[in-house]
């Protein structure tokens, strides 16, 4: 509950935002990002063939032929109201677990925040349906001069979080200087700020992989081309020189939703197999040592009766386990078998960034120079080789141990 919380009072203020402008100067873009409630965000990623369905606009009785086939609901249930209940129980059991009833009434303000977000849910993304949420800006902010991309919240309408008489304020989008051509360039424009928020959500900036779990708020302000100038010219030149003012906006989108994710210290999320192994009695020692070696989460361990085998269940991150079969029975002399299934996905608790700076960390890490590499950077930089991504390591470990092959002539 206390990190949805703090992610919330964080993602209320106007303050922490990442800002670029385009390289013709005449668009600037705001991001705010947070972190979604982790059971909403595994609720998505489990909808998303329902969400493609509803977003793609299908009738409600061929959702509901289609979600029976599929055994998500009952026959008589509506499949939009029965995700639409399921979204707020997940955010209100993650807001409410854990509370004393003297926290109830703080809690309280965030659940109607919530509610109030959720009529604001512009797109999914990746792919139009992923598991990160794009938020129309409130209707209050503006700067001087410029006019605000509002966006429509589509998704909200299609998941019916907007009741009839949520209509959308065209009252404060009236530009200062009265230019129409300027409103209507806005509006043409929101399919480019569409476009920067999935491809950002598509390769997140740790390692090019899609993003998990992460509300954005994008708000693109667009000022109209300097008039000073008398030759007209200059800015088809200018449009020439920086590209597509679409392009532009794109682009502008997308570098600013990555440089917010990295700014709130972003995580990497593995993903986990569960596995069962069967395992006699004398072997269980050596076992154990593969999955510690394996970064394995052992879960439960039980014996069967009347035999002498142990039942083992473990969550094996997949990344560790090319080789692990071939590894355990060479440990175990052929004598455990390992079943392997594909569980679920799980954050790394690891900062692939850390570095010591307290009294403390200095004491127990060093300097800096000495610490070794935590397992989320090793993930990382793994990932980033394999694809051709540039990697920030010293090419020189220790300037004064290094090898000189002198030439003798």
């Amino acid at each position: 509950m206390s990190n949805t919380v703090e992610n919330l009072k964080l993602f209320s203020g106007n303050s922490d935002y990442v800002e670029k402008t385009t390289p013709n100067g005449r668009c600037v873009v705001r991001v705010q990002v947070m972190r979604l409630p982790t059971p909403l965000t595994k609720l998505l990623d489990e909808s998303s063939e329902l969400l493609g369905d509803i977003i793609g606009g299908k009738s409600k009785q061929a959702l509901k032929s289609l979600e029976t086939l599929r055994g998500s609901i009952v026959q008589d249930e509506n499949p939009i109201e029965a995700l639409k209940k399921r979204m707020m129980d997940a955010i209100d059991n993650d807001l409410f677990s854990g509370i004393s009833e003297m926290e109830r009434d703080r809690v309280e303000k965030y659940r109607i925040l919530w509610r109030t977000l959720l009529k604001r849910i512009w797109a999914l993304g990746p792919r139009q349906v992923g598991p990160n949420i794009l938020f129309t800006p409130g209707r209050e902010k503006n700067i001087e001069g410029s006019v605000l991309i509002k966006g429509f919240p589509y998704v909200s309408d299609r998941l019916g979080f907007r009741d009839v008489g949520d209509s959308i304020d065209t009252t404060g989008q009236s530009s200062p200087i009265g230019d129409e051509m300027l409103l209507r360039e806005a509006e043409s424009l929101e399919s480019s700020v569409l476009s920067g928020f999935q491809l950002a959500t598509s390769a997140g900036p740790l390692c090019d992989e899609p993003m998990w779990g992460l509300a954005f708020v994008v708000e693109a302000f667009v000022s109209p081309i300097d008039r000073q100038s008398n030759e007209d010219n200059i800015s088809i030149q200018q449009a020439e020189q920086y590209g597509m003012f679409t392009g532009q906006v794109m682009t502008a989108v997308k570098e600013a939703c990555r440089a917010a994710v990295l700014q709130r210290k972003p995580r990497l999320v593995e993903a986990l197999y569960f596995c069962e192994l069967n395992t006699p009695t004398e072997h269980l020692g050596s076992m154990y040592a593969v999955l510690a070696r394996r970064r394995a989460r052992v879960i439960k361990e039980e014996m069967q009766e009347g035999s002498p085998l142990f039942t083992v269940h473990a969550y094996v991150p997949v990344a560790e386990s090319f080789g692990f079969a071939d590894e355990l029975r060479r440990w175990t002399s052929g004598a455990s078998s390992a079943l392997l299934v594909l569980s679920h996905w799980e954050p790394l608790l690891e900062d692939p960034f850390f570095v010591p700076k307290t009294e403390e960390e200095i004491e127990e890490y060093g300097d800096g120079s000495s610490v070794p590499q935590n397992t989320a950077r090793k993930l990382i930089d793994a990932v980033r080789r394999r694809k051709g991504l540039p990697v920030e390591e010293k090419v020189v470990q220790h300037a004064t141990k290094q090898r000189t092959l002198a030439r003798k002539v």
